[in-house]
């Protein structure tokens, strides 16, 4: 089972100079029909491509912020339908496009507006429009960016577009983006499209400026976690207080910080509270701080439970909880330690200084 090209665009992009002063052009080589691809080199090329492109996991809530693959969302106004978004009515031109020439036609507006985003490279940039023909008899739309490699395949001619020596395109680390998005065979979200860039760049993003990409989960959690904290410490305060006003600024500081230190600002079972509530959402939320020079990482979902945090003459104490206790890398004689009565740990705790 694969995709089946209804019409596809081939590009050539190039790119001289740098910065401002660069000179950024684009070049239509040819657009194929379903019968000119069959019998184009592209489909060897592209063969199993774009079932990779569709099947790529992506996660709505990533774990981190730079991450390969994401989701977004068309940007539409409380009210309004997705046709009053660009991006949207963009895509929907040129995947309901009825003959070659007008999906020629349509699809240039992308070519010409990813050009214009700041971080471009030459390389080839393609449009497809295909179909899943076993779930679906609408088509769905495909952009791809190729960048030049060595040693792989090369640009010839308007006739065969490509052949296999020296310099030219790899679908290694190809850049991608799905319209529109199937979270599973057979499903798809009008909404939504998926995107795919290997580097760090966003500029295969850039270019769809009506386009919102979901919040990562350490974003979503410092937000809830934001929200809470400043609604339960503003509770002991009088509105427009000058104790609020400072635990306002403390709060901004506290947010931006790279290194955040303990604030010491709730009790245990107001923690207690408030992580379940995050847990409840995200069962696999982890929690890691650093004591020290030890560094700790865990489930969220455990502090307050087995993970314990306490402080004893002026200084941190973290008890964990566990039937066992396994070693991976450096071998030490703790791997032979039978543990002391944590009574009498407690004890010579209190006893420092």
């Amino acid at each position: 089972m694969d995709f089946t090209i209804t019409y596809l665009s081939f590009y050539l992009i190039q790119v001289e100079g740098k910065g401002d002063q660069a000179d950024k052009r684009f070049k239509h080589f040819q657009t194929l029909d379903t019968a000119e691809y069959e019998e184009s080199p592209l489909k060897d090329f592209l063969d199993g491509e774009l079932m990779k492109i569709s099947k790529r996991k992506v996660d709505r809530h990533p774990k981190t912020e730079q991450v390969p693959t994401k989701i977004g969302t068309f940007i539409v106004e409380e009210g309004h339908a997705l046709d009053s978004n660009p991006n949207y009515n963009a895509f929907s031109r040129v995947r309901y496009a009825k003959t070659k020439e007008e999906f020629q036609t349509e699809n240039e507006q992308f070519t010409r507006s990813y050009i214009d985003t700041s971080a471009v490279r030459g390389g080839v940039f393609l449009i497809a429009s295909a179909k899943l023909t076993k779930y679906f008899d609408e088509p769905f739309v495909f952009l791809l960016k190729c960048d030049f490699e060595p040693k792989v395949a090369s640009i010839s001619d308007e006739r065969t577009l490509i052949r296999h020596v020296e310099m030219a395109i790899t679908t290694k680390n190809m850049k991608s983006i799905q319209y529109p998005y199937m979270p599973e065979e057979g499903i798809v979200e009008e909404a939504e499209l998926k995107i795919h860039q290997a580097s760090h760049a966003r500029y295969f993003e850039d270019f769809l400026k009506f386009v919102e990409y979901g919040e990562s989960m350490p974003e979503i959690m410092k937000n809830q976690v934001i929200h809470m904290v400043h609604e339960h410490v503003s509770a002991q305060f009088e509105e427009n207080s000058d104790e609020l006003h400072k635990f306002e600024q403390d709060l901004e500081i506290w947010e931006t910080s790279e290194k955040r230190e303990i604030q010491e600002r709730l009790e245990t079972h107001q923690v207690v509270e408030a992580t379940a509530q995050i847990v409840e959402h995200t069962p696999e939320a982890e929690l890691r701080m650093k004591l020290g020079s030890t560094s700790i990482k865990g489930l969220l979902a455990d502090f307050g439970d087995s993970i314990h945090l306490g402080k004893i003459n002026g200084k941190y104490v973290l008890m964990i909880e566990s039937d066992t206790i396994e070693f991976d890398k450096g071998v030490s004689p703790i791997e032979f330690h039978r543990p002391d009565d944590l009574m009498e740990i407690v004890e010579k705790i209190s006893r420092k200084v």
